[in-house]
């Protein structure tokens, strides 16, 4: 029997559990960024406290999640704090760790995209009266977001293709399952080329979704 029919036999064998792990996969992907991109939010909205102690404590944080490594943060969490008497399932720690990451950067992006607005825009929202929390909901937030949709839809994706390493933590998501898969008939390279496709399938998913969520709201004469 040849390879390929071996891979073949096997991948129609565990087809229910590859398709288990890449409901995880989706999952834990769908939870991330919903959760980073929340918490982002807040770590912008303090990030452009008029308290400049306040600033450089959100810049801290972005600068240091953004900076570490998402392996590291993860290993420190599901190896290290058992140590310490704390243990939690891999999807809380997945969910945990990149929350902290995906909120970070999207904090980062959030605040190129306010660095850009017209801040005399929001200087007479409040002379007329409007509060800081406000100004935000109403006006800057909405625009940020606009403007951060290639950066967010950038994120979403990255959060697809990274979900891969919780398998280093135990979360038996669609790469972990490839991985069974290949470890069982040594049939490394179609199983991985499957792996390859299956997330270029979804990232392309995103993307087009994106892609005309952008063309929704995109401002009337605006060159894109």
């Amino acid at each position: 029997m040849s390879g390929w029919a071996i891979f073949t036999r096997d991948l129609f064998e565990q087809m229910p559990l590859i398709l288990a792990g890449l409901g995880k996969t989706v999952q834990l992907a769908g939870i991330i960024s919903v959760t980073g991109f929340l918490f982002g939010i807040v770590v912008f909205y303090i990030s452009i406290s008029k308290s400049a102690q306040v600033g450089r404590l959100t810049k801290g944080y972005i600068s240091f999640f953004v900076g570490m490594p998402l392996i590291v943060l993860l290993f420190l969490i599901y190896y290290g704090l058992p140590q310490w008497g704390l243990r939690f399932t891999p999807l809380t720690v997945a969910v945990f760790g990149f929350t902290l990451n995906v909120a970070a950067y999207i904090a980062a992006y959030m605040t190129t995209a306010y660095n850009g607005l017209d801040q005399a825009e929001l200087e007479a929202a409040g002379a007329q009266g409007f509060s800081h929390r406000q100004i935000f909901a109403l006006i800057t937030l909405p625009q940020v977001i606009r403007l951060s949709i290639p950066a967010l839809t950038n994120q979403i994706t990255g959060n697809i293709k990274d979900s891969s390493v919780a398998f280093l933590i135990q979360y038996t998501e669609f790469f972990a399952r490839i991985q069974e898969l290949a470890a069982g008939n040594f049939q490394f390279f179609p199983a991985y080329l499957l792996a390859m496709l299956t997330y270029l399938g979804l990232v392309s998913i995103v993307v087009l979704a994106a892609r005309r969520l952008e063309k929704r709201l995109a401002i009337p004469g605006q060159v894109g």
